[in-house]
C-alpha cells in the first residue's frame, strides 16, 4: 500500500462511519488540530502513540498504522499554483500581501525567516451578521539568517537587536 493509498482509506472510512475531522482529532487528540488531520492526509507524521490512537479509532491495520508514523514527501501532489479554489485564495493572500507581510516581519526581526516548522496555527469560527469569517492564527519561530564567516564587529546573524 503507497501512502496515497492509504489517505483515501482513510477518507473511506470517514466517510463511511459518517465521521468529522473533530471526531477523530478527539480520539486521536494532545496535538494540534491541523497537524493530525494533516497527517491523516499523508503530509505530516504521527508519533507512535497518536498513530496508534488514530488507528484503533478508523480500524486500521498495523501496517497502515506504522506508515502514519514515517516521514511523508510533504506537498508531492501539489500543483502550483493549486487548483482547488480555496487553497488558491491561500496562495493569491501570499501573491498580493506576501511582499508587505515579508518586509514588516523583516523590519520588526531583521534578516530571516518564519519558521514552518517551529510553527502554531488555529483556525476559528467568528460569527459575523454578514456572514462568518474564518480566523486564522499563526505563530512562527523567527529564524535569523546566519551571516557566514562574519569577522570582528559584525553581527554573526541577521537579528534585528531590541
Amino acid at each position: 500500500m503507497t501512502r496515497d493509498q492509504l489517505t483515501e482509506r482513510i477518507l473511506d472510512i470517514k466517510r463511511e462511519k459518517r465521521l468529522t475531522w473533530q471526531q477523530i482529532v478527539e480520539a486521536t487528540g494532545e496535538m494540534a488540530d491541523v497537524l493530525i488531520v494533516g497527517a491523516l492526509l499523508g503530509q505530516m507524521r504521527l508519533p507512535e502513540a497518536l498513530a496508534a490512537k488514530s488507528a484503533a479509532f478508523l480500524g486500521l491495520t498495523k501496517s497502515e498504522e506504522r506508515m502514519l508514523t514515517e516521514v511523508p514527501m510533504r506537498g508531492q501532489n501539489s500543483p502550483m499554483p493549486p487548483t482547488d479554489p480555496l487553497l488558491y485564495r491561500f496562495y493569491e493572500l501570499l501573491m498580493v500581501n506576501g511582499p508587505a507581510m515579508k518586509e514588516l516581519i523583516q523590519e520588526e526581526f531583521g534578516d530571516g525567516i518564519m519558521s514552518a516548522i517551529d510553527f502554531d496555527m488555529a483556525i476559528e469560527r467568528q460569527p459575523d451578521p454578514k456572514g462568518d469569517r474564518v480566523k486564522i492564527s499563526m505563530s512562527g519561530k523567527f529564524l535569523p539568517y546566519k551571516y557566514y564567516g562574519a569577522g570582528p564587529g559584525v553581527p554573526p546573524n541577521g537579528a534585528k537587536n531590541g
